[in-house]
């Protein structure tokens, strides 16, 4: 089993009855829950509060996102092989994390599978998902995992972190990343705001890596309740960034059509 590193010192840490500790005393708590936290910041809280990570928990279980998570399961399982190690970096609540994983199961591929977010609301949550996962509260710029470990990293919608991802993959390991396409969710910014805007996507070239495929995945949800279109709203950042009056034209949509666009990328560290 691998072992995560020290945030403070970056040696290894070893389980010690309910903690995790390294060579130089540093000592992390394990909680009931099996879940560590190693993020280095004086800070009570980061990332999505616990209001996001509940409506993204809601709008995903419902299945909305079932074509992206098809995608994203299969092309984990293309690059993957028995005893591999596969690292989500943002998993937020480990929708996809538990999704790839017991898809592994299903195909007999027996891999280790860890899930880090800066989210302390998002591990918790997690933690309910899949036994199988190991989940640590950890920032992506500052990975708690050796050097060339990995085998595969996961990133989605999550800050991009190249020269993190190219320390902790192994030499020719696989990177696999999901970003909105331009017209993504446009019927909901519609409903919101009177000039809605269009996503920009940014070249798909990435400095120490080289681009192995991509593809796009672009399907349209038919949501029938208010309550859906509003988890699918406060899973957004649109939510933290919109006036209360936008905000509340919402309450008077009972179902939308909305269309859901996706790039997925697959790179190999040179």
């Amino acid at each position: 089993m691998l072992n995560f590193i020290c945030p403070v010192c970056k040696k290894e840490l070893y389980t010690k009855e309910k903690s995790l500790l390294c060579e130089n005393g540093h000592c992390f708590d394990i909680s009931r829950k099996g879940t560590v936290n190693l993020l280095r910041t004086g800070k009570a809280n980061h990332g999505d509060d616990k209001r996001m990570v509940m409506a993204r928990k809601t709008f995903l279980d419902k299945g909305y996102y079932e074509p992206l998570h098809a995608v994203i399961r299969e092309t984990a399982a293309e690059y993957s092989y028995d005893g591999c190690t596969l690292l989500d970096c943002g998993c937020g609540e480990c929708s996809y994390t538990a999704d790839i994983s017991r898809h592994f199961i299903s195909k007999n591929i027996n891999a280790e599978i860890i899930g880090i977010d800066v989210s302390k609301e998002a591990i918790n949550c997690a933690a309910s998902r899949h036994s199988g996962i190991r989940l640590a509260v950890a920032s992506v710029f500052d990975i708690p995992l050796p050097d060339k470990s990995c085998d595969i990293v996961l990133a989605m919608f999550s800050p991009f972190s190249g020269s993190e991802y190219l320390r902790v993959l192994k030499d020719g390991g696989i990177y696999i990343t999901a970003y909105p396409l331009e017209d993504h969710l446009f019927e909901l910014k519609k409903a919101v705001y009177d000039e809605p805007y269009r996503n920009e996507v940014s070249d798909t070239g990435v400095d120490g890596f080289e681009l192995l495929s991509q593809k796009d995945c672009k399907f349209r949800m038919e949501l029938k309740t208010n309550e859906d279109l509003i988890s699918l709203f406060e899973m957004t950042p649109y939510c933290y960034k919109t006036s209360k009056t936008d905000r509340e034209k919402l309450d008077r949509i009972s179902a939308l059509s909305v269309c859901a666009e996706f790039g997925i990328a697959v790179y190999r560290k040179k």
